[in-house]
């Protein structure tokens, strides 16, 4: 009788042992998926490693939970996503951008993942004279409505901390934009001013001919040449008119 309960108890112990030893051996599901994610070059401009592989960087956080998220997580909740990182001992090592690290999460080193487990929620110390059960119940009860005002806080803190991303990467786009603008405003008032010069000089080159041409066919008094000034200044205002009117053509294009 002793043998055959001996015998059971150490098949029992067997059996947990090697569940145990399954369970230690395979690497969470979540932590798989990451890496997978991760280390895949044709989605680099989204999520990558970092330049030495020691951490991961989310460069495009609202692409990533649009496209990638749902691919192998089925959701796309960005903050769900940090917060099953945070479980897993990951911590965000960088302000400017969301760069998190594992000593376990290595590039190249996949093995590693599973060395990596989730952790515990840590449950308070039960209060005097209460029962044990009610106790733990309590217990329980607290640590959830904690655990659920510190997801609500984080989730909220990081779509804030997105939506400041996104602002910034739009002002910086349209710095850039702007310059762009000024760029092609300067070039085009070059062009006008040369259009301009060009005109001026033109006109200078016709008066000088046409007043050689007047002053040798022109009527003479007395051996001297007479100009009609008249026809003269028609014709340098209609030039100074078609001028300007090109310069004021040119301008309205530029604007």
């Amino acid at each position: 009788m002793d043998c055959s309960g001996n015998t059971s108890d150490d098949h029992e112990m067997s059996s947990r042992g090697l569940v145990e030893y399954v369970r230690k051996a395979s690497a969470p599901p979540f932590l798989v998926k990451t890496y997978m994610l991760v280390d895949d070059p044709s989605t680099d401009d989204v999520i990558s490693w970092n330049g030495d592989g020691t951490a991961f960087v989310v460069w495009q956080p609202a692409e990533f939970a649009r496209d990638l998220l749902p691919t192998l997580f089925k959701h796309c909740n960005f903050s769900s996503f940090v917060r099953q990182l945070n479980t897993y001992g990951f911590h965000k090592v960088a302000t400017s951008r969301w760069e998190f690290s594992n000593d376990m999460f290595r590039k190249g080193e996949k093995d590693q993942l599973c060395e990596i487990r989730r952790r515990r929620a840590t449950s308070n110390k039960p209060q005097p004279n209460v029962q044990v059960i009610q106790a733990a119940t309590t217990t329980k009860d607290q640590s959830s409505g904690d655990e659920d005002r510190r997801s609500s806080s984080t989730s909220s803190s990081s779509e804030f901390t997105i939506l400041i991303d996104e602002n910034k990467r739009l002002k910086k786009e349209n710095g850039v934009l702007n310059s762009e603008l000024a760029i092609m405003k300067k070039k085009c008032n070059e062009l006008l001013d040369l259009v301009a010069m060009y005109g001026e000089n033109s006109s200078e080159k016709e008066e000088i001919v046409e007043e050689e041409s007047k002053m040798n066919k022109g009527p003479k008094l007395f051996g001297v040449r007479l100009e009609v000034e008249g026809k003269i200044e028609n014709k340098k205002r209609k030039r100074a008119e078609i001028s300007e009117g090109g310069r004021v053509i040119l301008s309205q294009s530029c604007k």
